[in-house]
């Protein structure tokens, strides 16, 4: 097994299984989820509470991390952080884009949310981000 520089193994992402929403699609894996939102959709209190309820299918007794890959532009309702922060096994948020509005917007998001919460131009990073948080919690 060639270790290279890694601290184990290679990781292989397997996705256990994708949900396709109204808004977008939901990649669920071991232990995050990738959310992919389409162009110009709203992400409301509502549909966070299909994706809430995804999270408690998979990630029920564990630890998980939630990564969003912004290909697309959409608009998001800050509330909707306070019910994500009320996940207590939901160890690391990381938002993913080279949009500029995106790093704008997650200055403001990140004060709603007041968790853990990274912004990533490389969707790499934030996953090696959101492993690590996941697997030290």
């Amino acid at each position: 097994m060639n270790m290279g520089n890694n601290t184990g193994p290679a990781k292989k992402t397997v996705i256990v299984r994708e949900y396709l929403l109204d808004v977008g699609k939901i990649q669920v894996f071991e232990n995050y989820l990738v959310a992919i939102f389409d162009e110009g959709a709203t992400l409301t209190l509502e549909r966070v509470y299909q994706i809430i309820g995804i999270s408690e299918i998979h990630f029920r007794d564990k630890s998980f991390g939630i990564i969003s890959h912004r290909i697309h532009s959409f608009a998001i309702d800050p509330v909707v952080y306070t019910y994500l922060r009320e996940l207590d096994n939901l160890k690391a948020y990381a938002i993913v884009s080279s949009r500029e509005v995106d790093m704008h917007n997650f200055n403001i998001e990140r004060m709603f949310y007041k968790k853990p919460m990274k912004f990533y131009i490389e969707y790499r990073n934030a996953l090696d981000w959101v492993r690590r948080r996941v697997k030290a919690a």
